[in-house]
């Protein structure tokens, strides 16, 4: 239980879990299942089916598209909920960079879990948009 209230203390300070009370972080750490991804191993896979919203504790992984990295995400950050809103395979492939652990919520729990708490939800619209802010700036 104490690692799981150690996890809840790192989300705290995560800009995606920012307006959520200590009872509501541990409630997110209890959804989670927490995953380990070894130097190069792929977590996505490009044309594949979306597993879940992954949420990055450490370690970094390469967004690559047709084996092209276009970006890096690093703690704090999330990937895999394009996959899930859409019901579509990723774009893109996730590998891990190094040592690579995330929190991983299951696909079919995403909806649910976002409608509960409209202001993480909102900060990851917020994320996103600034991900295609960036993409855009990235094409001119």
């Amino acid at each position: 239980m104490a690692e799981r209230d150690e996890i809840a203390h790192e989300l705290a300070g995560f800009a995606l879990f920012a307006d959520l009370s200590t009872p509501q972080l541990q409630g997110v750490v209890h959804a989670f299942e927490e995953a380990w991804f070894q130097d190069g191993e792929r977590v996505l896979r490009q044309g594949m089916t979306g597993g879940g919203l992954y949420l990055v504790l450490d370690g970094q992984a390469s967004i690559r598209v047709d084996a092209e990295e276009r970006a890096r995400l690093s703690r704090g950050e999330f990937f895999g909920e394009v996959s899930i809103l859409l019901g579509e395979p990723p774009v893109a492939d996730v590998v891990a960079v190094g040592m690579l652990r995330c929190l991983v919520l299951a696909g079919p729990a995403v909806e649910k879990f976002l409608l509960d708490r409209p202001a993480l939800m909102y900060r990851m619209l917020q994320a996103s948009a600034r991900r295609l802010r960036n993409a855009n700036r990235w094409r001119s």
